[in-house]
């Protein structure tokens, strides 16, 4: 009987839950195993998700792809006319899109400081906004989750990054704001703060230089990145009816990074 208890407590089992950027990284392993805990997955991204399909279609889950730019009004839109066309409501979002530049403030653009408030901050509000009709449209009562950053609350060393910090702070305001807004519509708003995620995009020398990934390990106390599987419990738990009380909510997840 507790058993069964704490299992309908925290069960997303028959939800539809959206996922934006879920083609690789984070997004990916968030869409997985909300499928895993039951929840129909959709996906949102510019260039397709195929490989997460495939990964949550065979441990015999429910996902569909969908082409959409998270800046686009009208992407969004039509992204989930499909979503309802396929599932017929939506339950869960999850705003996990994002881009990061290592640039000064003498180096970065202003268009590349423009770019990355579009893509972290506006295409989150729009998500936000645009799912939140649906959600009102069909009744139902929707958990929407934004990925913020411990960014949005420090400023980061040694690498700068002025523009991505100042739209993960957005989010945050953004996201006790706009709980604030649908609270009389029976949706809940809240925010998820990672800290270092270790995912290619963080950890590939490809993609981020040698010398900060030096750098950045003396000042974790935990010694370690965090999988993106670390996230996936406050997600379930955001998105389930075990958190009906939360709302406007940012929860920092940084194995300590932000406490010392």
């Amino acid at each position: 009987m507790q058993k069964d208890f704490v299992s309908n407590l925290f069960s997303v089992e028959g939800k539809v839950a959206l996922v934006t950027g879920a083609g690789r990284g984070i997004g990916q392993v968030i869409a997985r195993d909300l499928a895993r805990a039951g929840a129909d997955i959709a996906i949102f991204s510019r260039s397709g998700a195929d490989e997460t399909v495939k990964l949550i279609e065979g441990e015999g889950g429910k996902a569909v792809s969908i082409i959409a730019d998270c800046t686009s009004e009208e992407q969004v839109r039509a992204g989930l006319e499909e979503v309802i066309r396929v599932y017929g409501k939506l339950d869960i979002v999850v705003n996990n899109a994002g881009v990061c530049y290592h640039k000064s403030m003498f180096e970065a653009s202003v268009e590349e400081f423009r770019e990355c408030l579009d893509i972290n901050l506006t295409g989150e509000y729009i998500v936000c906004r645009e799912a939140a009709r649906i959600m009102i449209d069909k009744g139902c009562k929707g958990s929407i989750i934004n990925i913020a950053s411990i960014s949005g609350s420090i400023a980061n060393i040694p690498q700068k990054q002025a523009a991505y910090n100042a739209s993960k702070a957005g989010v945050m305001q953004m996201t006790k704001s706009l709980a604030i807004e649908l609270v009389d519509n029976n949706i809940r708003v809240n925010s998820i703060s990672p800290g270092y995620i270790a995912t290619p995009m963080s950890v590939d020398p490809n993609f981020v230089e040698p010398e900060l990934l030096e750098a950045w390990k003396p000042l974790m106390p935990m010694h370690r990145m965090a999988k993106p599987e670390e996230l996936v419990g406050a997600v379930i738990w955001l998105a389930s009816d075990a958190s009906t009380y939360t709302n406007g909510t940012d929860i920092i997840i940084d194995g300590l990074y932000t406490a010392v």
